[in-house]
């Protein structure tokens, strides 16, 4: 049974997706810093009749993010599809004459860098599978930067370029790297389904080929 695992998993996008996921035959590997929410909600899925465990890491700390998606292969299997999409901490949204030189370096380290540290984590299993997703979800300021939200406006343009420069490379390899950027809060974007449909998105990218980035809507649509 495939895996996918979810960093950043809680009771709204995280566990949408897990549902629509599980559906479809996969396992799934909850990851977040809470053990005891993401115990509850494994709790959750499961009683759906899903396969569901959950693995507390912060991806701030490497060591403990490794620790995790390497706990989660050893028990559920290997990992086919990884989505990076931890919650940025409202610090990263004050404005840019507020912003200072160790805030910067952490958001960086929370989104590019935690990205990166997972990506190695998975991928030479991936590679030698030649089969995978990577699957980025990220906010309108991966594409247009907001003086309101200075924090996530400088790292999530860095994680939306190494993102890129992966689909580039392992475009051959039959691995997809895929960014769906969603330029506002899901409840209010008007969508029939709610997180279900944008669950439904994400499963559709990651069975089909095409560009690296998809807007769920229209950044002019959106905000962050």
């Amino acid at each position: 049974m495939p895996t996918i695992a979810i960093i950043g998993a809680g009771p709204g996008l995280g566990a949408a997706v897990a549902r629509r996921f599980g559906a479809e035959g996969f396992s799934i590997a909850l990851i977040s810093r809470d053990q005891a929410k993401l115990d509850e909600l494994a709790a959750q899925i499961q009683d759906g009749g899903l396969v569901a465990r959950g693995y507390a890491a912060d991806v701030l700390n490497p060591a403990s993010l490794k620790l995790a998606l390497a706990r989660a292969v050893a028990e559920l299997g290997p990992i086919a599809v990884l989505q990076y999409s931890p919650l940025p901490s409202r610090e990263y949204l004050k404005p840019v004459l507020e912003m200072t030189p160790e805030l910067a370096l952490e958001a960086l380290r929370f989104s590019a860098l935690g990205l990166i540290h997972a990506v190695r984590s998975v991928l030479p299993a991936m590679r030698t599978a030649g089969n995978g997703s990577i699957i980025l979800i990220n906010g309108g300021t991966s594409v247009k930067a907001r003086s309101d939200f200075a924090g996530t406006s400088i790292a999530f343009p860095a994680e939306s370029a190494y993102g890129e420069m992966l689909h580039d490379a392992l475009e051959g390899d039959g691995i997809r790297v895929i960014q769906l950027v969603i330029p506002g809060g899901i409840p209010k974007l008007g969508l029939e389904h709610g997180l279900d449909d944008v669950a439904a998105r994400i499963w559709e990218l990651h069975g089909s080929r095409g560009p690296f980035r998809t807007m769920l809507i229209p950044l002019e649509e959106g905000r962050e």
